[in-house]
């Protein structure tokens, strides 16, 4: 056996110990970029090497493999806090949205190994509590300056949004500034400013809280349920930041030219964006989202390089601000 088909068996059986269900070959096909074939002859070489390999077929007659007993010591010794388990998911996903495909593997690899470790009641207890705050984080914050945030402040939050349970806070701010107000948290926005999703008790609509601005945040024993509707992913697209206006929401058109098209390709402006190649070599970006505001501070960065075709207030905002002379693309 070769090293690399070696490193690639012992990597499959870490995927087999930490899985619950175990792994099926359309995973594997995924995860090492193999044909079917290539999985199928995985799975019986981790077969012969590992005695106490179970297999289960589901109802839709798909087989897993799983590692289970004294085989699945062979990985580390010592198991992951759901805190842990937190922060390596975030680590993830943000090296997905930056391309960084080692990082992805290398982060994934070590989850696998560190859940194959621990008792499945707590791997899974782990993995819920983890999942319930990446959801509420959505999406990654953005590298560049950003307005720093108590580290006390931010684990309190962490704590309510996995109840999920209500959190009294006192904010500065609006004619409320200084009072208690209990709410229930729904997520985090995370940008150059972090706000808080919540809705006061009582209350219909959603309320944005910014987190520098909260004094003092107390996690109480109540817990709520949340709005099953709810999805942070599309709260969150409905703003090209942080920051949300819903009287700014509607369609967006930036137009690079032809010198900026390479570089403008390269970015994700907004989740659901559409981008047009034009006959002459320029790149039309379109999306629905607010927050004009923010879209002024990074239009400012591509200089004379984009227009803004619409909406007509944001056009109105950059064009007396737009320069020739910046060295270089964002």
């Amino acid at each position: 056996m070769s090293f690399q088909k070696a490193v690639d068996l012992l990597r499959l059986a870490e995927m087999a110990a930490s899985r619950h269900r175990g792994v099926g070959l359309q995973e594997i096909v995924e995860v090492f970029g193999c044909d079917h074939r290539t999985a199928q002859r995985m799975t019986k070489a981790l077969e012969d090497c590992f005695p106490n390999v179970q297999t289960v077929t589901d109802d839709q007659r798909k087989k897993y493999w799983s590692l289970r007993g004294s085989d699945a010591r062979l990985m580390l010794s010592q198991g992951i806090r759901d805190s842990e388990l937190t922060a390596l998911e975030m680590g993830i996903r943000r090296a997905e949205r930056d391309g960084a495909t080692t990082e992805v593997a290398a982060l994934t690899s070590l989850k696998d190994r560190l859940l194959a470790t621990m008792p499945k009641s707590h791997a899974r207890r782990a993995e819920t509590d983890a999942e319930a705050v990446l959801e509420a984080y959505g999406f990654a914050s953005r590298p560049g300056p950003r307005v720093e945030v108590a580290a006390l402040l931010l684990a309190t939050v962490a704590e309510a949004l996995k109840g999920p349970n209500l959190l009294t806070l006192v904010y500065d701010g609006g004619s409320r500034s200084g009072q208690d107000r209990t709410v229930e948290p729904y997520g985090l926005l995370l940008g150059i400013r972090r706000y808080l999703v919540a809705r006061e008790v009582g209350q219909t609509r959603l309320q944005h809280f910014r987190l520098d601005r909260i004094r003092t945040a107390r996690l109480e024993a109540s817990s709520f349920v949340r709005d099953p509707d709810f999805s942070l992913d599309d709260h969150a697209a409905r703003a090209f930041g942080s920051y949300h206006d819903d009287r700014e929401y509607g369609e967006v058109v930036w137009r690079f030219n032809r010198e900026a098209a390479p570089t403008a390709r390269e970015f994700t402006f907004h989740p659901r964006q559409e981008m047009v190649e034009e006959p002459d070599g320029r790149l039309t970006v379109r999306f629905h989202a607010g927050g004009h505001l923010e879209m002024a501070w990074h239009l400012y960065q591509w200089g004379d390089a984009v227009e803004v075709l619409a909406p007509e207030t944001l056009r109105e905002m950059v064009d007396a601000h737009r320069r020739a002379d910046f060295a270089a693309m964002p």
